[in-house]
């Protein structure tokens, strides 16, 4: 007598979540390294069009904004530049990519940008290295 298997047997139906887990895994840990590469191009990206709203506000001010100002004075007037505008250099303060704050330094005549990456703090290496406008 002649059977009709419709069915998979408990094996089988192993071995295929198993290749699909497999599967899973692989794409998981190359889409994760691909979110971090991002994140890093994001960075540079924004500390790019900070480079771009400073040198705006120096070619108005005569200097980049102190770093007691820091950002701000990119947003709303400052006291220190009677020059300033007339519209906002920047809309918004931006977040790096990891939610911080960037970090803002100057001289008067050059300015420095920082963020300090995944690992949210000063130094590190791979992902969780410094991202700065001095190295870009």
């Amino acid at each position: 007598m002649i059977r009709n298997r419709r069915g998979m047997t408990l094996l089988e139906i192993m071995i295929v979540l198993a290749i699909v887990a497999s599967l899973i895994g692989i794409l998981a840990g190359q889409i994760r390294g691909r979110m971090k590469k991002a994140q890093m191009n994001q960075a540079k990206i924004q500390i790019g069009e900070l480079s771009k709203a400073l040198d705006n506000y120096y070619t108005d001010c005569n200097s980049y904004p102190p770093e007691s100002e820091g950002f701000q004075a990119l947003v709303s007037q400052p006291t220190s530049c009677t020059n300033w505008g007339p519209e906002p250099y920047l809309k918004r303060l931006p977040k790096d990519p990891w939610g911080q704050d960037f970090i803002y330094k100057s001289n008067g005549s050059s300015f420095s940008i920082l963020s300090y990456g995944a690992d949210k703090k000063e130094g590190g290496a791979g992902e969780g290295a410094d991202i700065s406008s001095e190295t870009m």
